[in-house]
Parts: structure tokens; C-alpha cells; sequence
């Protein structure tokens, strides 16, 4: 490697989260593991980039055709030829770090105005370091720049016309501010270069693994350290057990149970005996008002960064399916079904299926019932015919999450009260021969179905995966709810 060779914006970030993640990613790129959130999160980059540059229209892309020399002559030419802009993906170098512009554009005095287009919904910290790179090494390779900024996603956007995202962008002008972050960037240059000229950095894991990302290198820093206990002080939920291990406590089984809280004295207590804290009677009572008929819901909901539907915000969960087991007084168990993988708006189509499958009068049980209630609320805002029964089926609502976690604790779950974690220490039921085993692989079942050149048969395959997951949260609930009344 040359000594002014490899490094980019990229490669600078990852140098500032962590010098052995810059390392490793350039020398040993096949330890990596990326993870389904890191590719979804590229996938949006992607999808809102490129909305941005359709904004405008007589804009030019740089491609960096057949490598990225081409680009930056291409860069070079369109500069020179005094182009009006904008430019997207201008490249640039200097001292050996190559930057690609999202969009740049002319002021109205001929100089450049830098945006940086990122999918959130406003500017982050970490965006300030991605700046202040291309501003070194624009404004060093002869760029004048009036202006810097952070295009991000506008939360007050609501998509009026389909195609027409006319409005989705502000920008957050940070010029002056990461001008003096830029003129430290030679020094950073520096020990990023005599970090890849190394051998690799020694530094152990800790919070700089997963911020401001998850570091894709983890798996494999962490396999050289010691086993830690079975029942770690991490179990505890919620960060509980950040305090003891600052104490140098990393042992679940130390601690005193007279000395904790309660809710974590009985996560120790059933721990240590392995006998389950079951509160028959404490359930019951929790869910002796829960008539019947019961509406055991689930929703499974896609959020786009750049919004498809009109009517829908960025990263508005949208409901495109919902399972729905009808419990009667008796016992006898009803379901029901909604499924929407046509590409199209499904809210209709869902609030329609909800309001003919739950009984006006039935008990709405879901798991984390603010989410639910959410997409109720929301379904009834924009359905003024349907408004007032979906508002009244959100009234009905309640929550089986805090019957679970204020009266089951086995510690199997490991300080995690979710389906996926309690379901299998109170029934014989679990999620892994399903084909969609989660939320995210829900979501990325249901990109792949409605995508054009999905075929028919793999369309029907991962509708039939994703009924089949949903209808297990749902029978779930079921399940779980008539364990945790049941003693012995």
C-alpha cells in the first residue's frame, strides 16, 4: 500500500469510531459480519440519495466508470468547463484521501455549496466528521465553498403526490462549524496512514463497538476474551447492570438478593434456584377485566425513509399485514388473516380486514400495546368513515407485556421479556423452523414480494413464511396468557 494510498471519508469515520476497525477493514475485510440493521440502513442511504439527486433533474452523475481515475476526471472536466451544477458524486483528492460529493451546487457568486444527504431526520454527530473531510479536502484540492450542510429528512414532510418529493429535504448548514474540525484533518490523515502502515492495533471491546454504529469487526475482537459467567450482571434489563460492573461485579450469582430492587432480586432469585417466579394469582387478577370476546393482535408494518404512499410521512410504520386469533369465553379459538404484497397502499385494504375480523365488543390484547395502538390511531386518522370504530378498537387495547413481566420471570429469558425470548420457557413452541423468525426478517420477506421482478411462485412462498410467522405472535399471546393463569 502506498503511503498516500486507501484512505476515504469511509475509512476516516471508521478510523475515528476505532483504529482497528480502519485497520481490519482494509487487511482482514473477511472478518466482517454485517447484520440485517446495517444493510437496511444502506439500503435507505441508497433509496434517499437517490431521491435526492431526482429533485434535480438537469443535474449530472459521476460515475465512476471504469474506476474512480475516471471519476475524478470527469470532476475535473465538468469544473473546468465551468458546469452549473449540480454535480452528484463529484470527486476530489488531496493528500491521498478521495472524497465522492452527494450533490453539489453553485451559489448565486459562482461558488460551490456542499450537501451531505443523509436518511435520517436530522443532523447526527457523526455527521460533522463526514463533513469536515470533504471540506479539507475540497477546499484543498480548490474549491470554494459557501456553504456545507446536512441534507436530511424533513419530519414535517407528508408525501401529497406519488413520485413528488418536493419538500423532503432540509438542509442543516454547518460550514463554520466543521471548518475547524477540517483543519485538524492532516493530523488525523496522518494517524490514520500510520495505522494501516501497523501491524493490528491492540484495543479491547467496550462502547465504542457499537457507537455510533455496530461495529461489523465485533464478533471477532471479543473471541479472544475469557468466557464470562453463565449468568452475567448484563442480564439485568435496561442497562441494569452497568453500575455493578463499574463496581467490578460481572457475576449475577454475587449479589445479595436483599440488597436489589425487587425487580432485579427476583431475575437473581430465579436464577440462582432455577425455579421460575411465577405469580398465578398476580396474572389473573391482572387479566380478570379482559372480556371476552379476546382480540389477540398483531401487526407486521414497513417504514420507508423516502415515503411511497401518499398520505405517509418518512419512516411512518405503515401496517401490511396483521394476524388476529378471536378467543371465545368457551375456549374456542377463531383466526384471521390480512395480507398485502401487492406494492400498493395497504392501509384500506387493513383497516377494512380489522374492522370485519374483530368483534365490536371484543378485549384487544396485543404485546407492547403502544405500538398497536399507534397504527390504530393512525389508520383512523386518514379513514374518516372508519374512524370512530378504529378508535374505539384502539380504546380497547390493552397490554399482556406488563402481565408477562410483572408476574413470569425464567432465566432462560435472560433479562428479556420478548415473545421470542419468554414463549419457549412457558410453552414447548418457538420460532426456529419458521422461515421468518422476527420483525426484520418480516420486513425484508416483505421488500423481496413486492418487488417487480419477484416471481409469482416466490411471491406465494414468502406470503405463505410470513403468514406463518405472524399467526405464531398472535397464537403466542394465546398461548402464553392461559400459561401464566394456569398454576402447577
Amino acid at each position: 500500500m502506498s503511503k498516500r494510498a486507501g484512505l476515504s471519508k469511509s475509512r476516516i469515520t471508521a478510523f475515528e469510531q476505532c483504529p482497528k476497525r480502519l485497520w481490519l477493514s482494509v487487511h482482514r475485510p473477511e472478518l466482517g459480519v454485517t447484520d440485517s440493521s446495517s444493510k437496511a440502513r444502506l439500503a435507505a442511504g441508497n433509496d434517499v440519495g437517490a431521491v435526492a439527486c431526482e429533485l434535480h433533474p438537469e443535474g449530472v452523475m459521476v460515475e465512476a466508470q471504469p474506476n474512480l481515475t475516471a471519476a475524478l476526471e470527469t470532476t475535473a472536466n465538468l469544473l473546468e468547463q465551468n458546469h452549473p451544477g449540480p454535480i452528484f458524486e463529484a470527486t476530489f483528492q488531496h493528500e491521498g484521501v478521495l472524497i465522492r460529493a452527494d450533490i453539489i451546487s453553485r451559489d448565486e457568486e459562482g461558488r460551490w455549496q456542499l450537501a451531505e444527504v443523509k436518511s435520517s431526520t436530522g443532523p447526527k454527530e457523526y455527521h460533522i466528521g463526514d463533513l469536515a473531510t470533504q471540506v479539507w479536502v475540497m477546499e484543498k484540492a480548490g474549491i470554494q465553498l459557501s456553504g456545507a450542510a446536512v441534507r436530511h429528512l424533513s419530519r414535517a414532510f407528508v408525501l401529497e403526490r406519488e413520485g413528488d418529493y418536493t419538500g423532503l429535504f432540509q438542509d442543516a448548514e454547518l460550514l463554520e462549524l466543521v471548518r475547524p474540525i477540517a483543519a485538524q484533518r492532516p493530523q488525523v490523515v496522518a494517524e490514520a496512514r500510520a495505522t494501516l502502515a501497523g501491524e493490528e492495533p491492540v484495543r479491547e471491546p467496550g462502547d465504542h463497538c457499537t457507537v455510533p454504529f455496530a461495529c461489523e469487526f465485533s464478533g471477532y475482537c471479543s473471541s479472544h476474551l475469557p468466557p464470562g459467567p453463565q449468568w452475567p450482571v448484563t442480564i439485568f434489563p435496561n442497562g441494569g447492570g452497568k453500575s455493578w460492573l463499574a463496581k467490578g461485579v460481572t457475576d449475577l450469582l454475587e449479589l445479595d438478593e436483599a440488597a436489589l430492587p425487587e425487580k432485579h432480586a427476583r431475575i437473581v432469585r430465579a436464577t440462582r434456584s432455577g425455579d421460575p417466579d411465577h405469580d398465578v394469582d398476580g396474572a389473573r387478577q391482572a387479566m380478570a377485566k379482559w372480556a371476552y370476546p379476546r382480540a389477540w393482535l398483531d401487526f407486521e408494518t414497513i417504514a420507508f425513509a423516502a415515503p411511497r404512499w401518499v398520505g405517509t410521512r418518512p419512516y411512518q410504520q405503515v401496517p401490511f399485514q396483521f394476524s388476529v386469533h378471536i378467543e371465545e369465553a368457551d375456549g374456542a379459538v377463531t383466526h384471521h388473516e390480512f395480507l398485502s404484497l401487492d406494492g400498493a397502499d395497504p392501509r384500506l385494504s387493513c383497516a377494512e380486514a380489522l374492522m370485519a375480523a374483530i368483534p365490536v365488543d371484543a378485549t384487544v390484547i396485543a404485546y407492547n400495546a403502544p405500538f398497536e395502538k399507534g397504527v390504530l390511531r393512525e389508520l383512523a386518522a386518514i379513514f374518516p368513515n372508519l374512524k370512530d370504530g378504529l378508535l374505539d378498537m384502539a380504546q380497547r387495547t390493552v397490554d399482556l407485556l406488563p402481565v408477562t413481566r410483572n408476574h413470569w420471570y425464567h432465566r432462560d429469558q435472560r433479562g428479556s421479556w420478548s415473545i421470542k425470548a419468554v414463549l419457549p420457557t412457558m410453552t414447548s413452541l418457538d420460532y426456529s423452523s419458521l422461515e421468518v423468525k422476527d420483525g426484520t426478517g418480516a420486513q425484508e420477506a416483505y421488500l423481496e414480494a413486492i418487488r417487480p421482478d419477484t416471481t409469482v411462485e416466490r411471491r406465494a412462498l414468502l406470503g405463505q413464511s410470513l403468514k406463518e410467522y405472524c399467526a405464531q405472535d398472535t397464537w403466542a399471546m394465546v398461548a402464553m396468557a392461559r400459561f401464566l393463569s394456569a398454576a402447577g
